[in-house]
């Protein structure tokens, strides 16, 4: 195969996966114009209609998914090859993306990346927050932290933090019209501020022990966000109730901005974990990073 025609087929995939000749453009450091032209170069040397476009969208046709099925995990095995060269060099180096929740990227991995790259400044690490359940083999993602509990049996697990204390809170302005409740049957009576789960769309179950058993309850409430930050300041606005990482809280509690209830009744959540699948081929930068978030109990 000559080059020309690899450096197509590669475009066209990057096309396919992205469904939108803007970004892919982008993604490959060409003009848009010039990614249209190789797509339809490509098409016409094969014969076949890869793309069907319209003008909102892009989408592969039969031919063109048969052809990314077969494509894809080639291009990235051959990612993953070149990158294991690093091993050669005198410095490791290398791009690892990484697919985490807020909580764990603010605590865990940030921290551990500040000493990592310290070290070992040709390594670069990107984070993309998502609370949803990614596939990393699927969006190309080297790893990803879930808790414990979330993680597919066919990945190798790695633990990343002793299990997570949560924390029902409320402003003390939002307790002189709400009473604090003496159990989770009671928050019926209550506020809530709520994280939307993007991969279900539903809105995520506040944990509790009831009788010696987990239950798990959803609070109804005014506002509802997707990052636990906007959540911490609309409990301090007197908003509603949160439940949050004890961590993240903590600080406000000692100044009087919010009061814990239910203490007794909120459960740790599991872990959080690195998950990565069986097969990857591990660089020794991956390898540096996977011991630099590794919970060391």
């Amino acid at each position: 195969m000559k080059r020309d025609e690899m450096a197509d087929l590669t475009a066209f995939v990057v096309v396919a996966e992205e469904r939108n000749f803007t970004r892919a453009a982008l993604k490959l450091g060409l003009s848009q114009s010039a990614l249209s032209g190789i797509v339809r170069r490509l098409e016409e040397r094969l014969g076949v209609r890869l793309l069907a476009r319209t003008t909102r969208s892009v989408a592969p046709t039969e031919a063109g998914e048969r052809l990314v099925q077969t494509l894809a995990p080639m291009l990235r095995d051959l990612d993953q090859r070149i990158s294991e060269l690093s091993e050669f060099r005198d410095s490791p180096a290398g791009t690892i993306r990484i697919t985490s929740v807020e909580h764990a990227a603010k605590t865990i991995i940030r921290p551990a990346v500040t000493r990592l790259l310290s070290r070992y400044p040709d390594i670069n690490v990107e984070v993309v927050v998502d609370y949803g359940l990614v596939d990393v083999v699927a969006d190309r993602f080297d790893a990803g932290v879930r808790l414990g509990e979330q993680v597919a049996k066919d990945m190798i697990a790695v633990r990343m933090s002793p299990d997570v204390p949560m924390a029902i809170v409320g402003s003390p302005a939002y307790f002189k019209r709400h009473p604090l409740p003496e159990n989770p049957e009671q928050l019926v009576d209550h506020r809530a501020i709520n994280l939307r789960l993007p991969t279900t769309g539903v809105l995520n179950a506040w944990r509790f022990i009831d009788k010696g058993r987990e239950i798990r309850v959803h609070v109804d409430g005014p506002l509802v966000f997707n990052t636990i930050e906007l959540i911490l300041d609309a409990a301090i606005d007197g908003l509603g109730l949160a439940y949050l990482p004890l961590d993240q809280v903590t600080g406000h509690i000692s100044a009087g901005r919010l009061v814990r209830t239910l203490e007794e009744s909120t459960p740790p959540l599991p872990g959080y974990h690195l998950y990565y699948p069986s097969r990857r081929h591990s660089s020794p930068a991956f390898n540096l990073f996977v011991d630099a978030v590794r919970h060391r109990s």
